[in-house]
């Protein structure tokens, strides 16, 4: 079972950048896809990006795409979410979590506790 610590959240004002951090342990993290979640207050959790285990493919979501980059260090066993040009709306609890497979489909095996984000408009 890998263990999932989130950090870097905080507060900024809108226009402003964060990068998050997710540091992994236990099981060898490079065989696994990982990616980004988040949860805002009365929504459900949505997608935010994944890397493939190699880290040499990434997704984003619509609403993150060009203003979120998510990359991988396998030797720190690390997973990063550089998130640029913030708005309001991105306010909310980031998770990371590991996949199974070494692509990002199917179930997801780990969580992470999360990290508040919060946009000042």
């Amino acid at each position: 079972q890998v263990q999932l610590v989130e950090s870097g959240g905080g507060l900024v004002q809108a226009g402003g950048s964060l990068r998050l951090s997710c540091a992994a342990s236990g099981r060898a993290t490079s065989r696994h896809a990982m990616g980004w979640f988040r949860q805002a207050p009365g929504k459900e959790r949505e997608f935010v990006a994944a890397i493939t285990g190699s880290g040499s493919s990434t997704e984003y979501s619509d609403s993150t795409k060009g203003r979120f980059t998510i990359s991988r260090d396998n030797a720190k066993n690390t997973l990063y979410l550089q998130m640029n040009s913030l708005k309001s709306e991105d306010t909310a609890i980031y998770y990371c979590a590991q996949y199974y497979s070494i692509l990002p489909r199917g179930e997801l095996s780990s969580w992470g506790q999360g990290t508040q984000v919060t946009v000042s408009s």
